[in-house]
């Protein structure tokens, strides 16, 4: 029952409000309730996840007994229905062409559903209800050349940070040293002949956003010279103050030249993070 608010110098602090039951009203001052808002589309976030996965997927969500490693780079996950998912794994570069982004959307179209999947180690994953499609399927990336594996005791892809492409500080390119690392092992990540499972991760510099510190093997790399400076240009293309603020060991100083404002490095101090680049 809806309460509303009536003259009366009775219960109130007020003397003229009190509380009355809407029932004891004229049917003309009744208050009505609205309808709660209905749930609307926004920009904001991104899409439930739920609404991509695959059907199989759905259908035994949270409900899988066990996974079986069929081949390098070929996963069975089974389920408690007895249900089956396969996964064929492919190495991939990090950063994707438009044209091989649709040859995987194409492949995905004709062999599992359209259904595919990134890993967190720059891998593609196809996602296949149909064990007879798994060889053509392999047949086809190998074509297209993309090895299949990196399951098991063997090699992950190598995960890198983003390198000259796009990051103002970087050391050095990512994309041309991880190319070449690859490779050379190769080998080792279309056949599971390594003790344990080997994870490679690259930085291009030794603020490690890519968390390479966390992988098996790290390759890193840093800075070797202190930042020059232009002293003429320096007050027009930065905020001194923030510049100042970057450097986390303090040898970048306020400092004046040729009477105007400009900083100085104490070199000794420099760890060469590349921060004041950015």
């Amino acid at each position: 029952m809806v309460s509303v608010w009536s003259r009366s110098p009775k219960w109130s602090r007020h003397p003229e409000i009190t509380r009355t039951s809407s029932s004891k009203l004229p049917q003309e001052v009744t208050m009505s309730t609205t309808a709660p808002a209905q749930p609307r589309l926004t920009d904001i976030g991104p899409p439930s996840y739920d609404k991509f996965l695959p059907p199989i997927v759905k259908k035994n969500y949270g409900q899988w007994k066990y996974h079986e490693n069929l081949a390098p780079g070929v996963l069975c996950h089974v389920a408690e229905s007895g249900d089956r998912l396969y996964t064929v794994r492919a190495a991939t570069p990090r950063l994707t062409s438009i044209q091989t982004i649709r040859r995987f959307a194409a492949l995905a179209d004709k062999y599992c559903g359209g259904y595919l999947r990134f890993t967190s180690r720059n891998n593609i994953e196809f996602l296949l209800t149909d064990k007879a499609n798994i060889e053509p399927l392999k047949k086809e990336l190998a074509e297209a050349g993309f090895p299949v594996g990196g399951t098991n005791n063997s090699i992950s892809n190598i995960v890198h940070t983003q390198g000259w492409v796009h990051c103002h500080s970087a050391a050095t390119d990512a994309s041309g040293i991880v190319k070449s690392v690859m490779d050379a092992l190769c080998d080792h990540f279309t056949h599971e002949d390594l003790p344990a499972k080997l994870r490679i991760a690259l930085a291009c510099c030794l603020n490690m956003c890519g968390a390479v510190h966390c992988s098996d093997i790290a390759i890193l790399g840093i800075h070797r010279r202190p930042p020059q400076i232009k002293h003429d240009i320096l007050p027009r293309v930065c905020e001194i103050p923030t510049l100042i603020s970057s450097c986390p060991t303090g040898p970048i100083r306020p400092k004046t030249v040729d009477g105007k404002n400009s900083v100085e490095v104490i070199e000794e101090q420099c760890v060469y993070c590349g921060n004041c680049y950015t």
